[in-house]
């Protein structure tokens, strides 16, 4: 069976060579040396590999069990979310006031990642818990997080986001849920809710419930749309627990994977709730939660793709077929371990250099994102709001990508539930769907965030990339195998973006029709800058002599591969966009 090692190795050489953490003018990130980040991430790593990953299987056969309205969680579960409480990981990065240990979020997203690699399914729990709190930190009253946060913080209590109904999905203005105002200031909410993740479970003494329901008096559509906070049992004033509220799991869906976690029908039968933030400004509130939600997703995609990779690597050093084509690599044994052949060397790498971009790719984000709220600097938040839906939506088809190549690789083994190895590629799938659709987040990115700010965060992003390349043109092994290809697909990646401002207002559906493409380019050359300047950061550490050269040295090959063998797909891209709308629109819908 699969097993999991945290790559604790990595995420310090992108923490101290790539990022220089220490260096940083961010408040808090003085204190990241390399033996306290080290300490942190050893210690997830150990609880992660040792507690979570053996779960994992668990999870999967057993799932979650709807018995008399009570959920019960696969077994395990219980002891390992007591181990996470115990050790305080869910406050990692939360604010000490109320509870949290206030470290950068930067940390906490390498520690995420570790949890979701080794048990996907389980860590939503923690994971949803830390997006609620989110909300309440940027839009709950004074009372209302001094009533809630603490323990939301320790996790005796969860938390839950609830958007989605039966005929609702993306298209929020038409959900149904309604919240009728009561003379003592709460709501009494009644409707329906579906795919609500963690949304009943025995892991914790209450789930706080952010509900998305219409309150009167705020008009159609979104606009009349608000945010309310249910807890599955109310709160006495002392902050002890009271009635239960009139909240019910109906059903817990029966999914494709992440069978580890509960994913409910919720009912609201006049439930009792309480605005959080401004009265008709709910999908505000949400996407304060979405956004931090959406970027956590992007982390699954590639964690998933880790995992899988690990396993598949194992697989591939030990199973032996056939005989390598420049002569036997294995003369006293009946055939060569796999790893010998060209085509499993194209996977392997394929998953290793994506999983190790994409690592690079949203730690620096997360570096731009502890800027944004430690320093309130609004063009690191910008560039952040630019780059979420790549992370998202980009990180997540590419993570789905390498688990099926890491299936592969175990031929018609990785095809039998006893190897473990699909569990990945069914638990990676729904990352490209929740949180907002894949296709949703390629239109946010063409429809709105290109133009935000007048253009200014997507010229910032083109300004960032030429000044790398013109600040490392001098060093020759890095033009050759880094900067002229990054070159080549960031003019790829503008010929896109003028392709667009010249057809985009006659025609919307010819930028609409290449958005998918967009995203994917984007995310390409996102990658491509992070291993240019991870190629940069490794090759001085060679050249001074520092750390682990055959590491080093690795990392510069596979850096190279990534370059030579995958950056070049934003050609393709751009020949897609440029076609234009008419090969997507010109099939008349009888035809189909």
């Amino acid at each position: 069976m699969p097993s999991y090692t945290a790559p604790v190795k990595d995420m310090q050489f992108i923490l101290h060579n790539l990022l220089n953490v220490t260096a940083s003018d961010v408040p808090g990130y003085a204190d990241l040396d390399e033996s306290f980040t080290g300490a942190i991430l050893e210690e997830a790593g150990k609880l992660a590999g040792d507690v979570l990953a053996p779960l994992n299987r668990i999870g999967d056969i057993e799932g979650c069990r709807l018995e008399n309205g009570v959920v019960h969680t696969p077994k395990g579960f219980k002891a390992a979310f007591d181990a996470l409480r115990e050790g305080g990981w869910n406050g990692l990065d939360l604010p000490e006031e109320f509870g949290g240990q206030g470290l950068p979020y930067v940390l906490g997203m390498a520690v995420g990642e570790m949890f979701t690699s080794a048990n996907m399914g389980f860590s939503l729990y923690q994971g949803l818990t830390h997006g609620a709190i989110g909300a309440f930190l940027a839009h709950g009253s004074e009372d209302q997080k001094a009533t809630y946060l603490p323990k939301m913080v320790s996790m005796e209590w969860t938390g839950t986001m609830n958007l989605t109904e039966p005929h609702c999905g993306t298209d929020l203005g038409m959900l149904r849920t309604r919240a009728e105002p009561q003379e003592d200031g709460t709501y009494r909410i009644t409707g329906q809710k579906i795919f609500i993740s963690a949304g009943e479970h025995d892991l914790s003494e209450n789930i706080i419930h952010l509900v998305l329901a219409k309150a009167p008096g705020g008009g159609p559509g979104t606009k009349g749309i608000s945010l309310f906070i249910v807890p599955k049992f109310l709160v006495n004033p002392d902050g002890s627990l009271g009635a239960r509220n009139g909240v019910k799991v109906g059903n817990i869906e029966h999914k494709m994977g992440i069978h580890g976690n509960a994913t409910c029908v919720m009912n609201y039968d006049d439930a009792t709730g309480w605005l959080i933030g401004e009265l008709h400004g709910g999908m505000r509130a949400m996407f304060t939660m979405m956004n931090e939600e959406r970027i956590g997703v992007g982390m699954q995609g590639y964690a998933q793709a880790e995992a899988a990779y690990q396993a598949s690597l194992a697989y591939a050093r030990e199973r032996l077929q056939g005989r390598a084509v420049t002569g036997a690599a294995n003369p006293e044994g009946p055939a060569d371990p796999l790893i010998v052949h060209p085509d499993i060397r194209r996977m392997l790498l394929e998953q290793k250099s994506f999983a190790e971009g994409a690592r690079a790719f949203t730690l620096w984000a997360a570096q731009m994102i502890d800027r944004s709220h430690r320093m309130d600097d609004a063009e690191a938040e910008g560039l952040v709001s630019l780059l979420t839906p790549v992370i998202k939506g980009f990180l997540t088809d590419k993570g789905f990508d390498a688990a099926v190549a890491a299936q592969q690789i175990y031929g018609g083994h990785g095809y039998i539930e006893e190897q473990g190895i699909s569990q990945f590629v069914r638990d990676a799938r729904i990352a490209q769907i929740y949180e907002g659709a894949n296709g949703i987040q390629a239109l946010d990115l063409v429809g709105r965030k290109l133009a935000a700010g007048g253009g200014k965060y997507i010229m910032a992003f083109f300004d960032m990339v030429k000044a790398f390349i013109k600040e490392n043109e001098g060093d020759a092994a890095l033009k050759e195998g880094f900067l002229d290809p990054l070159k080549k697909a960031s003019k790829d990646l503008q010929a896109a973006g003028m392709f667009f401002m010249a057809q985009g207002m006659k025609n919307p559906n010819a930028a609409l029709s290449g958005a998918y493409d967009f995203m994917h380019m984007m995310g390409h050359v996102c990658l491509g800058l992070m291993w240019a300047r991870m190629a940069r950061a490794a090759q001085a550490a060679l050249d001074a002599g520092e750390g682990d050269a055959e590491f080093l040295r690795a990392k510069i090959a596979t850096g190279r591969f990534y370059m030579a063998r995958q950056l070049p797909a934003t050609g393709m891209h751009l020949a897609r966009i440029e076609s234009g709308a008419d090969p997507v629109m010109a099939l008349d819908e009888a035809a189909f």
